[in-house]
């Protein structure tokens, strides 16, 4: 079984910044494409950033230039780096990994709250 443990999150003031990490464990033989998705209330669950096993990285609009994601291979860990942070940016945060290995498949992480207050 493979396990996506997200640490990090919480309640921030508008401008200050907030570093999220997941790290996936279990029978795991390789770990491909890693993302994070939002859900703010009452909408749908979004990508925020995503990043290859190689390193490429993509970015929702709303995240470009604030939002910077980041991977250890080695410790099978995505983080994400939040800087600049807005009201907007309040939702429950979710990693996602593709992993090979024991089972198969996308995996996803428990969700961390993050709050950013005007």
């Amino acid at each position: 079984q493979v396990q996506l443990v997200q640490s990090g999150g919480g309640l921030v003031q508008a401008g200050g910044s907030l570093r999220l990490s997941c790290a996936a464990s279990g029978s795991i033989r390789r770990v491909n494409d890693m993302g994070w998705y939002r859900q703010a209330p009452g909408k749908q669950r979004e990508l925020v950033a995503g990043i290859t096993s190689g390193g490429s990285t993509n970015y929702a609009d709303s995240a470009k230039g604030r939002f910077t994601i980041s991977r250890d291979n080695y410790k099978n860990t995505v983080y994400l780096q939040m800087n600049s942070l807005k009201p907007e940016d309040t939702a429950v945060y979710y990693c996602a990994a593709e992993v090979v290995g024991g089972v198969s498949g996308n995996f996803w992480g428990q969700g961390t709250q993050v709050t950013v207050s005007s």
